[in-house]
Formats: C-alpha cells, structure tokens, sequence
C-alpha cells in the first residue's frame, strides 16, 4: 500500500473563479441546486469538505426566475424578529415581487451545508441583467 495517498486541498493552493448565472425563465430550485454546487466546489475533482473549494457565482435577473406549481401563493417564507411573538411571514410570490434577490440567496442557503465555510458570501445575486464584477472577467455558465 505505499504510494496510496488520498489529495486534500489545501487553502492556500486553491484557485477561486468565478461565474456568471442568467436565472431568467428557469425554475427557482433547478438554478439554486447547481448554484449551490459551485459555491460549496462539489463541481471539482479536488473538492475537500473541510476547505472551502468552490467558486464565485453571479446570479442576473432574479426577478425572472420562475416559481412553478402553485409556490407562489402556497409557500410561505417565515423568519423571527427576535422579539416575543415576533414571527413574520409572507408568499414567496410577494417576496419574489419586492425582493427577488433575497428570495434567491435564501433558498440558495438552504442547500449549502451548516458549517464554518462561509460559502454565501460567495454568492452575488442581481435582479436585473447587469452586475459590477467585470474586472473579475467572470465565464458564463452554460445550462
């Protein structure tokens, strides 16, 4: 057995790209699932769950993704204010109409793992078609 050694990647070696995603007329969860998968680095053969391999990703026109079935007016979005008696909650067809992008992030939070990694703050989401991360000279992804 010598010879035999599993890779792990190290944080200083791992290489950052980043990515551009058009969401516009793709159903909510299809475009989170592999967005998600990006930002965590399970898309890359050198993917470690103890460091943070994946890549950064720009999500345009998040107030055109769609929401299919009847999520709209059935699923609801709930959070705490902190206060006693402080729960809130509202449709996600309203929040997709007021604040699409939160709508994104947190349905994208929802599939990245509870750990240290910190992998949503890799995540830029934008409701329409243009983003300020040109310099980065992000790739298009393809569906």
């Amino acid at each position: 057995m010598i010879g035999k050694r599993s890779f792990l990647a190290r944080k200083e070696t791992v290489q950052h790209k980043w990515y551009v995603v058009d969401a516009a007329d793709k159903p909510i969860g299809r475009v989170a699932v592999k967005v998600a998968r990006i930002l965590s680095g399970k898309n890359k053969p050198i993917y470690t769950p103890h460091v943070d391999t994946g890549d950064f990703v720009i999500v345009i026109n998040a107030d055109k993704v769609v929401l299919t079935g009847k999520k709209s007016e059935r699923e609801r979005i709930y959070w705490h204010t902190g206060y006693p008696g402080g729960i809130k909650s509202v449709k996600m067809g309203e929040m997709l109409a007021k604040k699409p992008e939160r709508l994104f992030e947190r349905v994208v939070k929802g599939m990245l793992p509870k750990t240290r990694l910190d992998y949503i703050r890799k995540l830029k989401v934008y409701a329409g078609p243009n983003h300020p991360h040109a310099a980065q000279m992000p790739e298009k992804l393809e569906d």
